[in-house]
């Protein structure tokens, strides 16, 4: 575990905290948030073309800050963000495929997907933050957290399996689904989706609706809410491997929290074009459930290397980019090669 920790340390003197590129780095961030808001205001399905648009904004947008890293310090320090850039994007391939599980067990169409993904996103901005600040002593948990999200990320894949084919529609009563279940006797809940709310108030409901309700209670959280809870999780679980990661790889936090910050502005447009792919691509789904299990069965082998003892078995943040394209290139070659015969 001394080993594991040590990646952690953080070389505060040399490049440090830069008052102009502080300002730079945020005013960047929190310009482009808010297009990105303003542009998305009206909840609707993302198209393919509007995801690549934007996909090509947050890379185009990465890649200036280098440019001005470059040109107002040196190419070093350019080249430190930009390898962390680089493998944080790497990394959030995995994120995005258990995305799709967390929607796809929620039955939540694409319109709602948008905001769902939106307000994780701003959630990840955040926690990112605090990871990077706490630095190694957040991380000695790492291993058994590990453990609890490769059972549910092969629990989400065994569950597309049964009922691949039948996810096109979304989920009317809650009742009965899992989320709801584990969390219906802790907080009040509302078992059917409530517009785009994530919480509604019971003064919102009439004698019909609260039929449909856990327990009493002066507000309630919808399916929607549960699962942007399950989405930020998902973020917090992957975010234990590469924090970690992109910090032993940048070192200096300003670097590491711009490289992190960058590639996760970019991950809900790759969602959307990932997404939007499916619904053409008839057999991507089944590569999507197969790298499901691969990333479930990587993230159990890692926490056992740091937790109890090392297997010999490590896979790169490289090998796992290629057998995840590998595996999407298959899915896709697949679907043209046996397309689904009309009826």
């Amino acid at each position: 575990m001394s080993d594991f920790l040590s990646s952690f340390h953080f070389n505060f003197g040399a490049f440090g905290f830069p008052l102009e590129t502080v300002l730079i780095f945020f005013l960047a961030i929190g310009l482009s948030v808010y297009l990105d808001l303003f542009a998305h205001r009206h909840t609707k399905e993302i198209t393919v073309k509007d995801a690549s648009l934007w996909s090509l904004f947050w890379i185009g947008l990465a890649l200036a800050f280098y440019g001005y890293l470059w040109v107002r310090f040196d190419k070093e320090w350019a080249d430190l963000y930009l390898a962390g850039y680089v493998l944080e994007k790497s990394l959030s391939v995995d994120n995005l495929m258990v995305f799709m599980a967390i929607f796809a067990s929620f039955g939540i169409a694409g319109k709602l997907q948008h905001r769902i993904l939106y307000w994780g996103i701003i959630g990840a901005l955040i926690f990112r933050a605090i990871f990077v600040v706490l630095g190694a002593g957040l991380f000695a948990a790492s291993p058994y957290v590990g453990f609890l999200f490769a059972a549910f990320v092969i629990w989400s894949a065994v569950k597309m399996l049964q009922d691949s084919g039948d996810n096109d529609e979304e989920i009317e009563d809650y009742s009965h689904h899992w989320s709801v279940r584990w969390t219906g006797k802790l907080i009040p809940t509302y078992t059917k989706l409530f517009g785009e709310r994530f919480m509604v108030k019971d003064a919102e409901l009439n004698l019909q609706q609260k039929v449909f309700i856990t327990r009493q209670g002066l507000r309630y959280a919808t399916p929607a809410f549960l699962c942007l809870m399950a989405i930020e999780t998902s973020d917090i679980a992957f975010a234990f491997d590469s924090v970690p990661a992109v910090i032993a790889v940048t070192q200096e936090p300003l670097l590491v929290y711009a490289a992190m910050i960058f590639a996760i502005l970019g991950l809900r447009s790759l969602y959307f074009i990932l997404a939007a792919l499916t619904k053409y691509l008839i057999h991507l789904e089944k590569a999507i459930i197969a790298l499901l299990f691969f990333i479930g069965i990587k993230m159990g082998i890692q926490s056992w290397n740091h937790a109890i003892n090392d297997t010999g078995i490590h896979i790169s943040p490289n090998m796992s980019l290629f057998i995840v394209l590998g595996v999407l290139a298959l899915g896709v070659i697949a679907s043209f090669v046996f397309p689904e015969k009309e009826s």
